[in-house]
């Protein structure tokens, strides 16, 4: 076994932390007999080896070594040996971008060495794929999990691969290697275009054929995938009907039996403790990445998605309807639909004894803001009940010197479904909050979400003074005080500016700019009742940092009324050299004092030919609000819509005011309101905020349109 590894001159080579010279250990290691050695030979193979996707020259070396692995039946856990060369070889040898890219790159081309690795890696494995042949057939389970992915991506002969897939699954009995199977099929169908057509037959008749309602789902989803254009109409009760099959089917026989593994010190480890968490107790988990691959396929078909979700919450099978939070979640997050019948649903569910369901419905329901509004009373109740809960449960008291703050912190239960509430505006959410500013630790997010509460948040101010207070002047100064500034800012807690001038003037050196620019907003939103801290906003006028000098300005016109220092003060950030940020701080400044600004228009003007788009989008804005122009103003902030999609809002935001002014970008407001994906929509990522955000462009698009209509009457 391993023959020759100790002729490879492994320290020559190198992987993400250096020389090589350690893999013949972690190669040897993936062939031991002690299931903690391998997983920790596996762990670092995909640590250092195979680093993030990466592929060394040590990565090159180690195949031949894990082809030789695989082929031993004698050693154990091949299936992860197995995923860890479809991982290694996945360049997709027939896409012809990738292909033409490496072409493109010159050999000294810093990127040309990892290009040339990938496609090494794809075609040293290929050559060695036959391997992969008679793993399908393997007594090991895991083997035959993993072999039919491995023969879809890596087999060079995918007509051969295709067939011998489709005849496994006659014999296979073990239903999840039945599912990779499907899935095999359908990735070969999407890389081979020649073999497409007759393999979407074969997953359309194998949908209505296969005795097995798992089965029938799975080649239904690979179809989808594999011919979105082709999806049937009645997709949405043909799948119910099979989810309901799979729930009774389960049930009757008890679903498939769980292995489990002693817990590892390993990142994989600890990525397998919580799958088999997130399984556990669920008949049939693998469910759920079959819908997860149906939804893809549907794409922007909404409508059918938010039914398929609808039908999901209203299973009796808590697992089912857990499924539909997470997937709901990532299609709420990039498309726009009627979704309330849905959060209604989700909200409902806080009420489930499944703490695994309460923490998927909490989850979503933080990141809806507005969204929100229909869960509101199911929040309401939620945060009503005990800790675990249970209805009715009333707090336990506090243990001595710790409050019973812990009902309000970390990261999901009561917390996140009071974090939900706040950020649907819901007037409930202030007693708890007032409540959670009297006991313990209170999360940061509560504190950011109070800017959408309304007047009833003022009965908060006493409290985030007294915590502001207890804030401690030392190098953590701003992770403390910055969260409760905001708050204080948001509810017009003037009677805090003792609190925050203390702040203000004790602003250690770690991190001092930005603490007095928090404490700089928060006196702003005062008005004339921080007339206190006049002198000190008068210094900061000339500080060297534009977002204190900028801030100072804002709070000083805030205090008093008069520009003449203020606009000054601005206007030296406004000059040429001056950087976008600076610029864009000062701009947004003016754009706030509006026309008693006038004065500084000529200043503002050149930014709308800035390189910086941003630059031209707080200058544009500006110069509108200063001084009423639209002729320059408006082609500019036109522009900058079509250019970055992540401007809209603010561009939107000044449309509104314009109203008839802007009567030329009706069309463009028409467009965006028809779109069903939302402006800010990623692929494989998300903010906290995206959807507040696009919502927050449907609104101002809205207004926009409505004062263009009526100035047009």
């Amino acid at each position: 076994m391993l023959t020759g590894i100790e002729e490879v001159d492994w320290a020559s080579l190198g992987h993400a932390y250096g020389p090589a010279d350690d893999v013949p250990e972690l190669l040897r290691g993936l062939a031991s007999a002690d299931p903690a050695e391998r997983e920790t030979a596996l762990d670092g193979m995909y640590g250092a080896v195979h680093h993030q996707g990466d592929v060394y020259d040590s990565t090159l070396a180690c195949i031949p070594f894990l082809l030789e692995l695989v082929a031993d039946p004698a050693v154990e856990d091949r299936g992860c040996i197995v995923e860890l060369l479809t991982s290694i070889g996945g360049i997709e040898l027939d896409d012809d971008d990738e292909l033409d890219a490496l072409d493109e790159l010159a050999p000294d081309d810093e990127e040309f060495i990892p290009a040339a690795n990938y496609a090494m890696a794809a075609a040293a494995i290929a050559a060695g794929a036959d391997v992969f042949l008679g793993l399908v057939s393997d007594p090991d389970p895991e083997v035959r999990l993993a072999a039919p992915c491995a023969l879809a991506s890596l087999h060079p002969e995918p007509a051969r691969a295709l067939t011998l897939l489709r005849e496994r699954l006659t014999v296979e009995r073990d239903t999840e290697v039945r599912l990779a199977l499907v899935a095999a099929v359908g990735r070969i169908a999407l890389r081979h275009a020649s073999l497409r057509d007759e393999t979407v037959d074969w997953l359309g008749w194998l949908a209505r054929a296969a005795q097995d309602p798992g089965l029938r789902l799975a080649a239904l989803a690979q179809g989808a995938r594999c011919a979105p254009g082709d999806i049937p109409d009645d997709v949405v009760p043909w799948v119910t009907e099979l989810l309901e099959e799979i729930r009774t089917s389960a049930h009757r026989t008890g679903g498939d039996a769980e292995g489990h593994r002693p817990a590892a010190p390993t990142l994989i480890g600890q990525v397998r403790e919580l799958l088999e968490e997130h399984a556990a107790g669920r008949p049939a988990p693998w469910t759920e990445e079959l819908l997860r691959t149906l939804h893809a396929a549907l794409d922007d078909r909404v409508d059918d998605r938010i039914a398929l979700i609808l039908a999901q919450l209203r299973s009796p099978d808590w697992g089912q309807r857990s499924d539909a939070i997470w997937l709901c979640g990532g299609l709420i997050r990039l498309w726009r639909g009627r979704y309330e019948e849905v959060v209604r649903l989700v909200g409902a569910q806080l009420a489930d004894p499944e703490p695994r369901l309460r923490e998927a419905a909490t989850s979503f329901l933080e990141r809806l803001f507005e969204l929100g509004g229909p869960a509101a009373d199911a929040l309401v109740a939620r945060l009503a009940t005990g800790p675990a809960g249970s209805a009715g449960g009333p707090l336990p008291p506090a243990a001595p010197g710790h409050g019973s703050g812990y009902a309000f912190v970390g990261r999901s239960g009561r917390d996140g479904a009071l974090l939900a509430l706040a950020r649907a505006g819901d007037a409930r959410a202030v007693p708890l909050l007032a409540r959670a500013l009297e006991e313990g630790e209170v999360r940061r997010e509560l504190l950011y979400a109070m800017d959408g509460l309304g007047p009833s948040a003022a009965m908060l101010a006493p409290l985030l003074r007294r915590r502001l207070a207890e804030v401690e002047l030392d190098e953590r100064l701003y992770d403390g005080a910055a969260p409760l500034l905001y708050a204080l800012a948001a509810v017009r807690g003037s009677q805090a500016l003792p609190e925050v001038l203390r702040v203000l003037r004790g602003a250690p050196a770690n991190r001092r700019d930005w603490v007095r620019e928090a404490a700089l907003r928060t006196l702003a939103s005062f008005g004339p009742a921080a007339g206190e801290a006049v002198p000190e906003l008068r210094e900061l006028l000339a500080a060297d940092s534009a977002s204190v000098a900028t801030a100072a300005a804002r709070a000083l016109w805030a205090a008093e009324g008069d520009t003449g220092e203020a606009l000054a003060a601005l206007e030296r950030w406004l000059r040429p050299g001056a950087s976008g940020a600076d610029w864009c701080a000062a701009a947004l400044v003016l754009g706030e004092i509006g026309p008693a600004a006038a004065s500084v228009a000529s200043a503002l003007r050149p930014g709308l030919a800035a390189r910086d788009l941003w630059v031209r989008v707080r200058t544009a804005a500006a110069l509108w609000r200063v001084s009423g122009e639209t002729a320059e103003t408006l082609p500019v902030l036109l522009a900058a819509w079509e250019e970055n999609r992540h401007a809209r809002p603010d561009v939107a935001e000044c449309l509104a005011e314009m109203g008839p002014a802007a009567s030329g970008a009706q069309l463009l407001i028409l467009t965006e309101l028809t779109r069903r994906r939302r402006h800010n929509a990623r692929e494989g990522a998300s903010g906290s905020h995206d959807i507040h955000l696009d919502e927050k462009l449907l609104t101002l698009c809205r207004a926009a349109l409505a004062r263009m209509e009526r100035g047009s009457l």
